[in-house]
């Protein structure tokens, strides 16, 4: 179903927030550098061999590409980037490359690739070589290790869901101590990882394959590594679409606005969840009609009485606060699920909201982190840190404090460790966001997003010479293959180049599911990245 998104009066308060963070962020954050410079001297095109994968059997092939450690130096040291694909089904056909690129940072592309292939419609599996690749810093191309499993542990079964006096001192210490960590773990490899240089190893991969120009869809911060790339090498571009996108300038330049934004949007996305149940006692399970006041309860009861898990480890209050962090965004046809899954939790019995982050958590929280901090820069005053970390926690009440205030995990509480980072950042992308030149980019932007917030897609739209927004009325992260408007739309534009109308709104969001109609529990990995199969 197609609509046209009316003006409504909160949304224009909305944007009116949005703003004013703007302003205050352009007089908190970091000035843009200027742009790096290019290397005379282009870097040789890796060869692929390609064998078969760790794992056959699924039609994919596997193999390594070399690319510079550092582009400054395009001939000298390499790390090695993990690649695969699978053949395009229809090879009398086939239209060329089709890059998946999933969130993170700290996600596996390769294993996104090969776990979303099913997923995608037939038009796209017969016309394109499916490929994905691990980015430097992940995985099977020199995985980043900061905290190790034992600190990483300590850290997140001691935090809170409502944590006490001295909190933030406590995570402006640990934020030190990460960063600390980084350098000795991984300080060779730390000044490397950021976009600038992600997205060249993607256009020598481009090269590496024979394609004039690549497809690319990219999800969450799969989108700012689209952006970074069209940026980059505009002409390179056939079609791109960037779901759940990122406003690239905030996220780069101004990060304590950016972070503002994210606190908003992930607080009024569980808001809008436990008004739900408020409204749906039966269906939701959760808080006999006053789930916001049983939300608040349950932190404070886990925290004092946590639950002891199957490995042993506690779960707390920050436990629930974490999972939910994540959970929330599979949007409304999951909240019953979420409320059967609080009401265990509130029981003391099995639940997936009680889940310590476990040590595979911990490889991507070690990635996410590095990465951003490798790409965003904070400013290093530590009492303008105190500050803005304390407002925006506040400003969040659901989750803003365990997570802001908590250990140092996922984006929304970087910046204890992002400014007090000290390793160097030629990998950061520091140019213009335009994209001039390129084709048509599509941006997909859900009104309702917990993890990025829809203004940030309206923002990257405006941004990009040739952006193109579609916009889905719906809760959750990331659009493609949870609307069969917008993933009708979305294929074929990558299978033919035809854009949706200007000013399109989807509005085909899957409702509640009642409990009975899905046996199993679907719950959201935070180290599995995949693109949904469309119901």
């Amino acid at each position: 179903m197609q609509t046209r998104l009316a003006d409504d009066p909160r949304k224009r308060a909305v944007r009116g927030i949005a703003l004013a963070l703007t302003l205050v962020g352009a007089l908190l954050g970091a000035a843009p550098g200027t742009a790096t410079a290019t290397s005379p001297a282009p870097p040789p095109v890796p060869i692929l061999s390609w064998g078969p994968c760790d794992d056959p059997g699924d039609g994919f092939e596997c193999a390594t590409a070399e690319v510079p450690l550092d582009y400054r130096r395009p001939t000298g040291r390499t790390i090695p980037i993990a690649v695969t694909r699978r053949l395009a089904a229809d090879p009398a056909h086939r239209t060329g490359v089709l890059l998946l690129h999933p969130g993170g940072p700290g996600n596996s592309g390769v294993n996104f690739a090969r776990d979303s292939y099913d997923a995608l419609p037939a038009s796209l599996r017969d016309g394109f070589d499916v490929v994905g690749y691990d980015m430097r810093g992940v995985a099977r191309s020199g995985q980043v290790e900061c905290w190790n499993d034992t600190e990483y542990s300590a850290a997140v079964d001691a935090a809170r869901g409502v944590p006490g006096p001295g909190a933030l001192q406590v995570a402006v210490r640990q934020g030190r101590e990460f960063a600390a960590a980084c350098e000795a773990r991984s300080g060779d490899l730390l000044p490397f990882i950021g976009t600038a240089s992600n997205a060249k190893d993607i256009d020598l991969l481009r090269q590496a394959l024979g394609e004039e120009k690549l497809s690319f869809y990219g999800r969450s911060f799969g989108s700012y590594v689209g952006t970074v790339y069209a940026a980059q090498f505009p002409r390179r571009v056939r079609a791109m679409v960037l779901d759940g996108a990122y406003d690239p300038r905030h996220y780069a330049d101004l990060p304590y606005a950016y972070d503002a934004g994210q606190y908003v949007a992930l607080d009024s996305a569980v808001g809008r969840f436990l008004d739900w149940c408020a409204q749906n006692a039966a269906g939701c399970g959760f808080g006999d009609g006053r789930p916001r006041e049983a939300f608040e309860q349950l932190k404070r009861d886990l925290d004092a009485n946590p639950v002891i898990t199957a490995s042993g480890r506690p779960a707390t209050g920050y436990t629930l606060a974490y999972r939910l962090m994540f959970n929330i965004n599979s949007g409304k046809e999951v909240w019953p699920y979420l409320g059967q899954a609080l009401k265990s939790a509130q029981a003391h019995q099995g639940s997936f909201l009680l889940s310590p982050p476990s040590p595979a958590s911990f490889d991507f929280l070690n990635v996410n982190m590095a990465v951003e901090c490798a790409d965003r820069v904070y400013p290093t005053s530590k009492l303008l840190m105190g500050a803005l970390v304390g407002a925006e926690a506040a400003s969040a009440p659901l989750l803003g404090p365990p997570i802001g205030l908590g250990p140092p995990t996922y984006d929304h509480n970087h910046a204890p460790t992002c400014a007090q980072w000290t390793a160097e950042r030629p990998s950061r992308y520091e140019g213009s966001y335009r994209a001039a030149g390129s084709a048509p980019i599509l941006i997909l932007g859900n009104t309702g997003d917990p993890d990025t917030p829809y203004q940030d897609a309206v923002a990257l739209a405006g941004t990009l010479d040739n952006g193109r927004l579609l916009t889905f009325a719906a809760e959750g992260h990331t659009a493609y293959n949870r609307s069969a408007c917008v993933s009708a739309l979305t294929t074929a534009y990558l299978a033919t180049l035809a854009l949706p109308a200007r000013g399109t709104v989807c509005a085909d969001e899957a409702p509640p599911e009642p409990l009975a109609r899905r046996a199993p529990i679907t719950e959201v990995d935070e180290t599995r990245d995949v693109i949904p199969t469309l119901h």
